[in-house]
């Protein structure tokens, strides 16, 4: 029976983090959920029996106070995660600095301002802990007018290739998911367009697009301690999207 563990997840009310959530909780763990959507976070840790914390994601302060009050709570945390994101499909030619700026925060700052408040408090851990950052297959394949969105998730795997040496030596193991279109609230403009979802359905080679426990499955495995072995990777859960080539697409 694998051991309870406490985890820290940034962006819980939202589809893959309620999925996420749902997962850990259900395999005995204890989830302090942030985010910035109250309602959402006090209907979730009502369901599930966990604390939860209104958070802006972009605040690096309130971030790191989120970290404090979780460690307060459970004496100690084994993991943390960041869901906390944006998609915006614009070319570069249309994409306004105000686009730029909040793709940015929301994807790229937000990320790191959790790494920075977590990793230190999981060296302090005997066993160090993991970080589990969320990047995408855009980053990775070239996508028509995913300019801003690439880059910010792009700078994500960079990010956690370089923190997963960083804190190597002390057991912390940062690694980061970079899925296909998932059927979230954030993307229901997309796949709830019949022929969007048929073209987007076209491009992964498995021919569907993923769910919410495709990922959260994901980010569970490498927030387990049995996984103490794996660092510094970007494991793609996108349909076979950014590495395949198919008749299908």
């Amino acid at each position: 029976m694998a051991t309870s563990a406490n985890y820290l997840v940034l962006g819980a009310a939202g589809g893959i983090g309620t999925e996420l959530c749902q997962q850990l909780v259900s395999a005995g763990h204890r989830v302090m959920m942030c985010g910035r959507n109250g309602e959402k976070l006090q209907n979730l840790a009502q369901q599930l029996g966990q604390p939860s914390l209104t958070v802006e994601a972009s605040d690096w302060e309130a971030v790191g106070q989120a970290v404090e009050t979780a460690i307060e709570q459970f004496g100690r945390l084994d993991g943390a995660v960041n869901l906390v994101g944006s998609l915006l499909l614009k070319p570069s030619h249309l994409t306004s600095r105000a686009d730029w700026d909040a793709t940015v925060s929301q994807n790229l700052t937000s990320a790191f301002g959790l790494l920075r408040a977590v990793a230190p408090q999981l060296q302090k851990n005997e066993q160090g802990g993991s970080i589990v950052l969320m990047s995408s297959a855009a980053a990775q394949i070239g996508l028509p007018n995913h300019e801003a969105i690439a880059a910010a998730k792009g700078g994500i795997i960079g990010m956690a290739r370089a923190a997963a040496a960083t804190y190597a030596a002390s057991g912390v193991r940062v690694n980061a998911v970079a899925p296909g279109l998932t059927q979230t609230p954030m993307t229901e403009r997309v796949w709830k367009n019949d022929k969007a979802a048929a073209t987007s359905r076209s491009m992964h080679p498995l021919g569907r697009l993923g769910e919410p426990a495709d990922i959260a499955s994901a980010i569970a495995w490498l927030l387990a301690p049995e996984q103490t072995w794996v660092t510094g990777q970007v494991l793609g859960v996108d349909g076979g999207l950014g590495g395949l080539k198919t008749m299908r697409n």
